[in-house]
């Protein structure tokens, strides 16, 4: 059973708001909303100006499972894009690491699905809750079986890779499945006064994952920081194993479903406006994938995705293997877990002002700025790690200048990041709204994450080590220095002789350019 086109229609315009996932959404109220991912400016959009009222009392419930439901999500998130690489790096090859990189892969292609969730549901149990329940129920049986066994594929990751990164990439596509289903929820579980909380939900919720599964575990599973700062006696394993925490976070998505389950109406306030006759399903997921083909014939929309699919090229490897490189070379563990730590609460300041600078006409002229801004970053990467000391041992200077490296990468990701969700909302279709910026964020998310299997095997490819018979390496040429190069040179050619001229076109173009002419 699913709601019918007119239905939709209807709602959107009883409601004066524009149903789109709450990824794609930002509040300017909140100074952590950063990550939400737009920010809604335009007037055919909700004005969440600094008058927006208090959350409703009657919402509170609500939000506080939203919160839960995201942060349940960035658990995996966390191990999956931070944790694990950092574990595997240790005894594998920058080859190796790519190829587990492809288990970050589901949330960039979940627009292939999405319309699945949106359109397919069980009337009985409810639109959002026939996903959110047996996906979460799955991702629980799935953490506690990882977490009996994966504490021994990474003694030995070369021999498990392809089971690591298999059960890894099983639960980043129920997260991202999850992550449908809850950003749809969000829309009709809080009242139209409590909407525009529900990004501050998800930027709480999947940004405390995300940071408890890298930080925080990071730092728990290092013997070294576990024997300076949390025990007397020093042991050679931290005090928070890989295999305790998958079972500890099992339990708990095991717990919530049963909540959700029995506890939590699918529409506290209305009787399920979202549903019709149980045969609409199917037409209406034809109807989205008819609508994505439409808007990607549209010429703007090709150049944009061009635009997209290229632009981070140049920053890959700095975000990429950088840390992964400092490691390599010495850096502690839970030193770098201490950086992260510390870029967390700047982050969350940098999106409350730059929200501010990313309005208007010209959204996109902050993202230009930062993309100078970001090679800027990838180039100091290289000094950095070319600097590391030769003794090993991380003076306070040094450190100083890794974290403060981390800080203008993360400034100028934050500047792109919103800029570029600001413009999407911009030139997005209110009638198709929800498919229209799904497809943009999971182009822009591919974009990032389709060059990242490729330069971490040219980083091996131009590597060149010289072994003795008793198997000591010294590296002639390291592949890492080569490989930024070539990202940073072939972006600051891409950058001056194509992308500056597309985006001062592109944020000039009318509205008209970007709809399709018979949207459903």
């Amino acid at each position: 059973m699913s709601i019918n086109e007119t239905e939709f229609k209807n709602i959107a315009d009883s409601t004066n708001i524009e149903l789109l996932p709450l990824h794609n959404r930002k509040s300017t109220q909140s100074p952590s909303l950063h990550n939400a991912h737009t920010n809604i400016h335009d007037h055919n959009h909700i004005k969440l100006e600094s008058s927006t009222p208090q959350l409703p009392l009657a919402d509170r419930p609500q939000f506080i499972l939203l919160v839960i439901l995201y942060l349940l999500q960035g658990i995996p998130v966390g191990l999956a894009f931070g944790s694990i690489p950092f574990l595997l790096k240790s005894q594998l090859s920058y080859s190796q690491v790519a190829f587990f990189s492809l288990a970050s892969y589901p949330y960039s292609l979940k627009l292939i699905w999405s319309p699945i969730v949106d359109a397919l549901f069980w009337s009985k149990l409810g639109r959002r809750k026939s996903w959110v329940i047996p996906v979460q129920c799955v991702s629980g049986l799935v953490l506690c079986y990882l977490g009996n066994v994966m504490d021994q594929l990474i003694l030995k990751p070369e021999e498990n890779l392809t089971k690591i990164t298999i059960g890894f990439f099983s639960l980043v596509m129920l997260c991202a499945t999850q992550d449908i289903a809850v950003d749809g929820w969000a829309l009709t579980i809080l009242s139209e006064q409590g909407l525009s909380y529900a990004s501050t939900a998800q930027t709480v919720g999947l940004n405390t994952g995300y940071f408890m599964s890298f930080t925080v575990f990071l730092a728990f599973n290092s013997s070294g920081f576990s024997n300076k700062y949390l025990r007397s006696i020093p042991q050679e394993l931290g005090v928070l194993s890989l295999n305790s925490y998958l079972k500890f976070w099992g339990v708990m998505y095991l717990l919530v479903t049963v909540y959700v389950f029995y506890k939590v109406q699918e529409d506290p306030r209305r009787k399920d406006r979202l549903t019709s006759n149980d045969n609409s399903g199917f037409t209406a997921l034809k109807g989205v994938y008819k609508t994505m083909f439409q808007v990607l014939r549209l010429p703007a929309i090709k150049t944009f995705i061009t635009l997209h699919l290229i632009s981070k090229i140049g920053f890959l490897v700095n975000e990429s293997a950088t840390n992964l490189k400092l490691l390599e070379k010495g850096f502690a563990r839970e030193d770098l877990a201490i950086t992260v730590l510390i870029d967390f609460p700047f982050e969350i300041i940098f999106g409350y002002y730059v929200a501010k600078w990313s309005t208007g006409k010209n959204s996109l002229t902050p993202w230009l700025y930062a993309y100078l801004g970001r090679l800027t970053a990838a180039i100091l990467a290289q000094i950095i790690v070319y600097m590391f000391p030769e003794s090993g041992q991380v003076t306070k200077t040094y450190f100083i200048l890794v974290i403060l490296h981390h800080l203008l990468g993360s400034f100028m990701s934050t500047i792109q990041f919103v800029s570029i969700s600001a413009f999407h909302t911009q030139i997005s279709d209110p009638l198709i709204g929800g498919t229209y910026m799904t497809l943009l964020n999971t182009i822009s998310n591919l974009g990032g994450q389709w060059p990242k299997f490729i330069i971490l095997n040219m980083i091996d490819f131009f590597t060149i080590k010289e072994c003795t018979e008793d198997d000591k390496c010294t590296t002639i040429r390291d592949g890492y220095y080569v490989t930024n190069w070539i990202c940073i040179t072939l972006s600051i050619i891409i950058f001056f002789t194509w992308i500056k001229k597309k985006v001062e076109i592109l944020q000039k173009l009318p509205k008209s350019a970007w709809r399709v002419k018979e949207p459903l």
